[in-house]
């Protein structure tokens, strides 16, 4: 499995959490969150996240996220985390109705791009890099990706932590279950 052959660290760790030969499962804590200022004005850091340092500047992240949510705003999905203030994550997110989600933090500062997510408990999220700019693929697992969107990330300069992550902004919790966990060479082509 992905993460039992590369060091890992936990981003807030939680009580609760597994391994196996198939992949990692967690089940969140209430009140736990990713957000930096924008509209809402709070800054959030205590989502759990189980992260690796990758060293790679050309390189694809997937990972599959199981999950079944109990509360409003639970999400669950992959992140870059360089520090409070510079991150990303994507995730399917649970609001009135579900949304595939995706939030950009650079310098202290989120951005929240979202689309209607389709009726799944699963997606596979695919996140390719190259130096510091990312695009994010995801599809229903075994169907064909399909692109979510291009970022920048200003503070990947050099090694960026990258993983899975889950949280449950509100009083809710949940268990997040991930695999097929892979990194390898960039599928990203350069634009030519």
């Amino acid at each position: 499995m992905f993460f039992t052959h590369r060091p890992v660290r936990w981003l807030n760790e939680p009580r609760e959490h597994g391994a196996d030969e198939t992949g990692v499962w967690f089940t969140t804590e209430p009140g736990t969150d990713l957000w930096q200022r924008t509209y809402y004005g709070f800054r959030r850091n205590d989502a759990h996240a189980l992260l690796t340092a990758v060293d790679e500047q050309y390189v694809t992240f997937t990972a599959t996220a199981a999950f079944r949510y109990g509360a409003r705003f639970d999400q669950c999905g992959i992140i870059v985390h360089q520090d409070a203030d510079n991150w990303f994550k994507a995730s399917v997110e649970n609001d009135d109705v579900r949304l595939l989600g995706s939030v950009v933090t650079n310098g202290g500062w989120s951005d929240w791009a979202t689309t209607l997510a389709p009726d799944a408990d699963a997606i596979t999220w695919r996140l390719s890099r190259r130096e510091r700019d990312f695009r994010l693929d995801w599809a229903l697992p075994g169907g064909e990706f399909q692109q979510s969107r291009v970022f920048h990330l200003a503070a990947a300069t050099g090694p960026v932590d990258l993983g899975v992550y889950a949280c449950s902004p509100v009083d809710g919790s949940f268990t997040a279950t991930f695999t097929e966990i892979s990194l390898g060479e960039c599928v990203w082509q350069a634009h030519t």
